[in-house]
């Protein structure tokens, strides 16, 4: 397996190796070996979850709150998603910035994201499964969430926005410069991924 690091280092790409040949393919998806050797740490994963969506689903962006933070890795079983990693460490030097990577069952690329993120995808193409692991469990006191179309975080979500489709929590969510209370946000120079 192969990491590469985004412009936002913490955030790192998962590139397995795939064996194919005319039976089809073979890859590992996860090894905490090979991760963990990369990072210089472990990482716990606790929970899978997985979802299926039309083309234009969007979903997020969600972070949870410590000490319920969760670190995840993310990848698509079929279909493809442009996946979303948004920095939410105040006084990271790339606060407020992120990474988009396109998922595809064709590339088989994972995106890790850590903890300090907000995370959120598009769904590009009909019957769409999106799967990830995350190192903590789902806590519904933590979970708080970003405006998608926030205009500071300038993302490109690849699709019009007559085409997206949001559940009605994502709709209400509040732009990221106008949360002022510290605790419902993260403090940069702390490691989130553990």
């Amino acid at each position: 397996m192969n990491f590469i690091r985004t412009n936002i280092p913490d955030v790192i790409i998962c590139e397995p190796v795939v064996h194919g040949d005319h039976r089809g393919y073979f890859v590992e998806t996860f090894r905490a070996d090979k991760l963990e050797e990369f990072l210089g740490f472990k990482i716990n994963f606790c929970q899978d979850n997985e979802s299926k969506s039309s083309k234009g689903v969007l979903r997020g962006l969600h972070y949870q709150l410590p000490p319920h933070a969760q670190t995840k890795l993310v990848r698509v079983i079929s279909g493809s998603v442009l996946d979303i990693a948004v920095d939410i460490r105040r006084d990271s030097p790339t606060f407020g910035q992120h990474v988009a990577v396109e998922l595809s069952s064709d590339n088989k690329k994972q995106l890790l994201v850590p903890r300090g993120f907000a995370h959120g995808f598009v769904v590009l193409e009909d019957d769409t499964t999106f799967a990830y692991k995350v190192d903590n469990y789902y806590s519904p006191e933590c979970d708080r969430g970003i405006a998608f179309d926030d205009k500071d975080l300038d993302i490109n979500w690849k699709l019009n926005h007559s085409e997206l489709k949001l559940s009605e929590k994502d709709t209400k969510q509040p732009k990221l410069f106008s949360i002022e209370d510290e605790n419902e946000i993260f403090k940069f120079g702390v490691d989130y991924y553990v």
